[in-house]
């Protein structure tokens, strides 16, 4: 089967890329153009006709990359054609008359180049946060991903536990005076070692995942304190719709930032308050739950009635902000207790402290910031096969501690079948090639 699909986006556009991979791209080639494939990687001119007709489609340039060296590992072409959507539909029509010929899925040009072996699963992945990159930092974490940086160290610490495993299988199968003598201690260093490095791995505050998906702002406080305004200001837009009435936001209203190069979701929630209306209340609900999701929360306030409930109090415990507005309006100093606070006090009104409130705001994504050179998991489901590897090395240390070596080489094999699951790679195979390597067997 050859697929094929529009690799420049939809839209007018002077160019539009059309890719094709599979067995039989040269024969659409052919089809479409009347003669094979021109050189490898030489962009040719050819004009590019309906299949069986003379009649033209459009001129343009035919790029020919015969596989395995191409990014699917299959035999591979790019046709450039001019971008109007009358051409790209010609030319796709033409090319879905063809036998064997069909639309590719969504991602399924690198799926294949996984299968192939031409790319692992980080990777993959992060081609995937390339093209969806919308900040500076975003692309300069999954440029860093695309070079190998947390494939080697995946790779790295699974070879250390490959060799662990062969030690522990030798100690099962072989008897114990064909062993080296400290065989024990160094399966203890290397599992220790391990561990050691996976748990510093994890205890990286997710600032992975915070920078592939957005650093998360809730914007919650109780009714009419200026939630939605504030919102439309830092985006510089009518995001929220903005009211005199009391609980006009009961939804969770959101949207996307770029602040200084990072990537900020801002959320404007319900207003805080007593209610018996069931849709405010479920408003509130969401609102609460934010606050629990959320990076920071920016906690605003009337500066005419700055008393507070118990539930703004408790937000106001870790990771926030007290934004006090309408500043304009207030006729004496605040109190002690809100001097305390981490707190900032501005008048949207009049545009008072804006770039105050702004300013603390950047210096928390800063700081949240600061290890993203260390960074390792991007995704949830790294963190979720590193924990799970943790867990089985643990149980390995328990087994081996009592030679129950039978037990803690299957923990062992299951600890690094999650590592290799982050790559995607998972051969059992190589755990045989490391014990003839390292021990001489049947000489």
């Amino acid at each position: 089967m050859t697929i094929y699909a529009l690799s420049s986006g939809p839209g007018i556009s002077g160019v539009a890329v059309i890719r094709l991979s599979g067995q039989d791209t040269s024969k659409v080639i052919k089809l479409l153009t009347g003669k094979g494939p021109p050189k490898p990687r030489v962009a040719t001119l050819r004009k590019i006709n309906k299949i069986n007709t003379s009649e033209l489609i459009d001129e343009g340039l035919i790029l020919w990359f015969p596989g395995p060296e191409s990014y699917t590992g299959e035999d591979m072409a790019e046709i450039q054609v001019h971008g109007s959507k009358a051409v790209v539909d010609a030319l796709h029509s033409s090319l879905s008359d063809i036998e064997n010929c069909r639309l590719a899925g969504p991602g399924e040009f690198t799926k294949l180049a996984f299968q192939n072996g031409k790319i692992n699963l980080l990777k993959a992945e992060s081609i995937a946060d390339l093209i969806s990159s919308e900040t500076e930092i975003q692309r300069q974490q999954a440029i860093k991903i695309m070079n190998g940086k947390s494939s080697d160290q995946f790779n790295f610490l699974r070879e250390k536990l490959l060799k662990i495993l062969s030690h522990v299988e030798a100690k099962i199968d072989f008897p114990e005076e064909d062993l080296p003598s400290n065989i024990l201690d160094e399966i203890k260093n290397s599992s220790d070692e391990v561990i050691n490095k996976i748990k510093k791995i994890l205890n990286d505050q997710k600032v992975g995942e915070r920078i592939r998906e957005g650093f998360k702002i809730a914007i919650l406080g109780p009714t009419n304190a200026g939630k939605s305004s504030l919102m439309n200001h830092l985006s510089n837009r009518d995001v929220a719709i903005v009211s005199e009435i009391a609980g006009t936001t009961r939804d969770v209203i959101e949207t996307h930032l770029n602040i200084d190069g990072y990537p900020v979701i801002i959320s404007d929630t319900a207003g805080i308050r007593n209610s018996k209306d069931e849709i405010e209340k479920k408003g509130i609900k969401l609102s609460l739950n934010k606050a629990e999701e959320a990076d920071l929360k920016l906690v605003v306030i009337d500066a005419k009635s700055p008393n507070f409930t118990d539930v703004l109090k408790d937000l106001l415990h870790e990771n926030a902000i007290l934004v006090i507005n309408k500043s304009d309006l207030l006729e004496k100093d605040i109190g002690t207790e809100i001097k305390k606070t981490n707190h900032v006090l501005i008048s949207l009104k009049e545009n008072k402290n804006i770039e105050e409130l702004i300013s603390k705001i950047k210096n928390n994504l800063k700081n949240k910031f600061l290890t993203s050179d260390d960074i390792l998991i991007t995704r949830e489901r790294h963190r979720q096969h590193l924990q799970q590897c943790l867990d089985h090395l643990n149980n390995f240390n328990q087994k081996k501690e009592i030679e129950d070596f039978d037990k803690a080489a299957e923990d062992l094999r299951l600890a690094t079948r999650h590592l290799g699951m982050i790559v995607g790679k998972v051969d059992v195979e190589e755990i045989l090639g490391s014990i003839f390597n390292d021990f001489c067997i049947g000489k």
